[in-house]
């Protein structure tokens, strides 16, 4: 393994050095350096410290892991591949995303999956351990949210869940469900069904972070998807 100490080293210099190593990565004293593994294809990198906005974008079938806090837009346009995050992230997570894995430990910010996107043979799935901030899944066209709510807060997402959504579902693990939800997502009990297409997921994430799988897959989620074949409906105008 090739360790890279960032300290001090600007963003495009670090980026170069990722792009350059043959083998896997670890980078040590990272503080803010944007674009990492942006567009990287068929690397393992793991990172200690906080990297900067627009890790992973674009990411081409590598695998990021990052033993620390995110910052804005990881996995903005993600293709394939995978990001494990063993702290919190900030907004637009998994923006427009339409391949790949994000698991995250924590919390996680706004507008996290806005745009995300199933696309030919590629099914988007984003974990987030904790909670969720406002406009989760704004535009949702593909894809798994998944919000496990592990400290059983009673909050588990902000405002907005869902406005826009025209596809893909989002799963919340909460015996409460909030009353704040817009009239495009339709809100049901998860069945068995539902479940059984996250526990492979969920299971990936016990074990990426150490937790036991009993613990999250016989409780209760509900599952949101689009109330209609024309979610914009109420959004804007009658048509």
């Amino acid at each position: 393994m090739k360790i890279i100490d960032a300290k001090n080293i600007k963003f495009d210099l670090l980026n170069e050095l990722i792009r350059n190593e043959k083998d896997d990565i670890l980078i040590k004293n990272c503080l803010g350096q944007r674009f990492i593994g942006c567009g990287l294809s068929g690397k393992n990198i793991t990172i200690q410290g906080i990297p900067g906005n627009a890790l992973g974008a674009y990411l081409s079938g590598s695998n990021i892991t990052v033993e620390g806090n995110v910052q804005d837009a990881v996995g903005d346009t993600m293709d394939s591949g995978s990001i494990v995050v063993d702290g919190n992230a900030g907004d637009a997570l998994g923006y427009a995303m339409r391949g790949g894995e994000i698991y995250v430990n924590g919390n996680a910010g706004y507008r996290v999956g806005i745009h995300m996107k199933a696309y030919m043979q590629k099914f988007p799935v984003m974990v987030i351990g904790g909670i969720a901030g406002s406009f989760l899944g704004e535009y949702q066209a593909g894809g798994y949210i998944i919000v496990l709510n592990k400290n059983n807060e009673k909050n588990i997402v902000g405002n907005f869940c869902g406005t826009g959504m025209h596809g893909g579902k989002i799963f919340l693990r909460t015996p409460d469900l909030p009353d704040n939800f817009p009239p495009q997502v339709k809100v049901s009990k998860a069945t068995k069904e539902d479940l059984q297409c996250i526990i492979p997921y969920i299971n990936n994430f016990c074990d990426k972070f150490g937790y036991d799988k009993n613990s999250f897959i016989h409780d209760n989620f509900y599952v949101l998807t689009p109330n209609s074949s024309n979610p914009y409906r109420q959004l804007y105008v009658e048509n």
